[in-house]
């Protein structure tokens, strides 16, 4: 299925964000309820359309006005031919995405519960699998030209892992997105400037016993890292950026634990749409991991009236989509966060990834893109 509205013109400056993983066909059917092992069913609405971390984050960016450029792999299929053409669609740069003459593009079966409001995938992976074996050295370095910002979902690691070397070569900043990796995941991590987990990540990685102390220990471990946020879904987002500060000994010690509670209590539940959070600069202490310093901020999700919800389907797609635009855009980190859970809020809509991804002229983004920095956070000192 290829996009039906005529792609954004770019920003003035043309910032332009690259993204290296999967892009995939996701074939989405909606139920009234889940079925039962062995039970037949059937569906209330059915979707073709594309799909995967990278393609659906992409698309947002483009449809936000960036330059997006993908690195990716698929099949000469019936599905890597409707791919392609969906992204490029949306201003998508597909130029240095291969196209195998053998094996399938990878693809999606995903089953949206209208009643539950859950989304069950079950993913194929293309095959065969991109390697940097498909690319010359010099193709993947012209897919780095210009780029104001490089993005990796975890997927084919191994080419990955040679993009972001290059990218780190030209001191092109890395966003990862943690919500899976296969065995030297870690290697990427480690080259990250930015990094967006799913919510058990964190805790999982680290082995920390909370939240909070799982972000500070992420920070500890990856010295390059400038910021971590988990995206919690309708519970919205918890973010840990660090700060260098002279003389940050004169900062008082505050556990962080007890800060996240003290700007939790603080969210205003009567709101519905998306609001930030944020500490002053402290020094933030885990306990039995150490302490840096840094601002933690909360983000809330749009309260979405039951009616108007269809499906999450590639919500964290579109949040990753929205941040790499407030980075490529400088975007105040208090505006970053309500904007980015606005777009997954305006993608839950739709049926699908990508339909209900907004453009940059949505009367919904108004606020955060026609008056930059008048959304104004709520700052919150939780030492008062």
């Amino acid at each position: 299925m290829v996009s039906s509205h005529q792609p954004v013109p770019p920003l003035l400056g043309h910032p332009t964000v690259v993204g290296c993983g999967g892009a995939s066909m996701d074939y989405l059917v909606m139920v009234d309820d889940f079925p039962k092992p062995d039970e037949k069913i059937r569906s209330t609405s059915y979707k073709v359309q594309g799909g995967g971390n990278v393609g659906n984050a992409l698309t947002c960016a483009a449809r936000l006005g960036l330059r997006s450029r993908i690195i990716a792999k698929v099949a000469e299929d019936s599905e890597g031919r409707a791919m392609l053409e969906e992204l490029e669609a949306d201003g998508v740069d597909t130029s240095f995405t291969v196209v195998s003459k053998e094996g399938r593009s990878m693809f999606s079966y995903v089953i949206v519960d209208s009643k539950m409001k859950t989304r069950t995938a079950i993913y194929q992976p293309g095959c065969p699998p991109m390697t940097p074996d498909d690319f010359t050295v010099e193709k993947l370095s012209s897919a780095l030209d210009g780029a104001r910002l490089v993005y990796f979902d975890g997927l084919s690691l191994k080419t990955a892992l040679v993009v972001a070397g290059e990218a780190c070569l030209r001191n092109i900043p890395i966003l990862v997105d943690a919500e899976m990796g296969e065995e030297g995941f870690d290697n990427l991590l480690n080259m990250a400037d930015y990094a967006i987990c799913s919510a058990k990540y964190p805790q999982a990685w680290t082995m920390a016993p909370s939240m909070p102390s799982a972000l500070v220990s992420m920070l500890m471990r990856l010295p390059k890292l400038k910021f971590v946020v988990v995206t919690l879904g309708e519970e919205g987002c918890i973010m840990l950026q660090r700060t260098h500060v002279a003389n940050d000994d004169k900062l008082e010690e505050i556990d962080v634990d007890e800060c996240l509670a003290s700007l939790n209590q603080r969210k205003d539940c009567s709101v519905a749409s998306p609001t930030c959070i944020s500490s002053p600069v402290l020094k933030l202490k885990a306990r039995g991991i150490g302490s840096l310093t840094g601002r933690l901020l909360v983000g809330t999700a749009e309260k979405i009236p039951p009616s108007e919800l269809i499906d999450t389907t590639g919500a964290g797609d579109a949040f990753v989509g929205s941040v790499l635009y407030a980075l490529c855009t400088d975007m105040p980190t208090e505006i970053m966060l309500p904007f980015a859970a606005q777009v997954a809020s305006s993608c839950c809509r739709d049926l699908g990834a990508r339909m209900g991804l907004p453009h940059r002229t949505d009367p919904r983004l108004e606020p955060f893109l026609g008056q930059k920095g008048k959304m104004g956070e709520t700052s919150y000192d939780p030492r008062q």
